[in-house]
């Protein structure tokens, strides 16, 4: 909740640009990485095993969404993390 009318990181961040810049970086790491290809071959896994047919787009998502988020190296986080610090240092409102 911010109610000193200063903007927020969000409003920050895609006012900037940055935030489709951060995008593009951690979509570039995470091929890099191999996590996803990985993450390709889970989807393909959970799809093996309920069966094709029997699995709807949404229940793979549900499915798949937090193994993803468990398996993001440590490294692509802490780089994304000093990104946005960085930002946010060079762009602090008075």
């Amino acid at each position: 909740l911010n109610m000193s009318g200063a903007k927020s990181v969000e409003e920050l961040l895609v006012e900037t640009g940055e935030r489709d810049r951060l995008k593009e970086v951690l979509r570039t790491k995470l091929v890099e990485s191999g996590w996803r290809d990985a993450l390709k071959e889970h989807c393909k896994e959970v799809i093996r095993s309920k069966g094709k047919e029997k699995i709807s787009v949404d229940e793979l998502a549900a499915e798949v969404t937090p193994h993803g988020r468990d398996t993001i190296p440590k490294d692509v986080k802490q780089e994304l993390l000093r990104r946005i610090s960085k930002f946010l240092e060079d762009n602090q409102q008075p």
